[in-house]
C-alpha cells in the first residue's frame, strides 16, 4: 500500500494551523509555568518557611502533608482542564484545517 505524501511546508505555513499552534503554545506555556511554580513551592516552603508547613490541620496531618496531597489533584484537574479545552478549541481547529486542507 502507497504511504501518502503530505506537503508539511504548506501545512506549517496555513494561517489555521499557525492559530492551532499559537493557541496551543500560549496555553500550554502558561499551564507549565503555573505548574513549575505549584510544584516548586513544595521543597522551598519546606526549607524557607517550616514552620507553615509544621502547623497541624487535622490530628497528626500537617498543612506539608496536605500540599504535597494537594498536587495531586491540581494535576489530575489540570489534566482534565487540558483534555476539555483540547475537545473544545484544539480539535475544532485541527477538523477545520484537515477540511481546508482536504486530508
Amino acid at each position: 500500500m502507497a504511504e501518502r505524501q503530505y506537503d508539511w511546508k504548506a501545512i506549517a505555513k496555513n494561517p489555521k494551523f499557525i492559530e492551532l499552534h499559537h493557541k496551543k503554545a500560549v496555553f500550554l506555556f502558561g499551564w507549565w509555568i503555573f505548574s513549575s511554580v505549584y510544584y516548586f513551592l513544595l521543597p522551598l516552603g519546606a526549607a524557607y518557611a517550616p514552620g507553615l508547613f509544621k502547623i497541624k490541620v487535622i490530628g497528626a496531618i500537617n498543612f506539608g502533608y496536605l500540599f504535597a496531597l494537594s498536587q495531586f489533584f491540581v494535576s489530575w484537574a489540570l489534566a482534565l482542564y487540558y483534555a476539555h479545552v483540547a475537545n473544545k478549541d484544539f480539535d475544532r481547529l485541527t477538523r477545520e484545517l484537515v477540511e481546508e486542507l482536504h486530508l
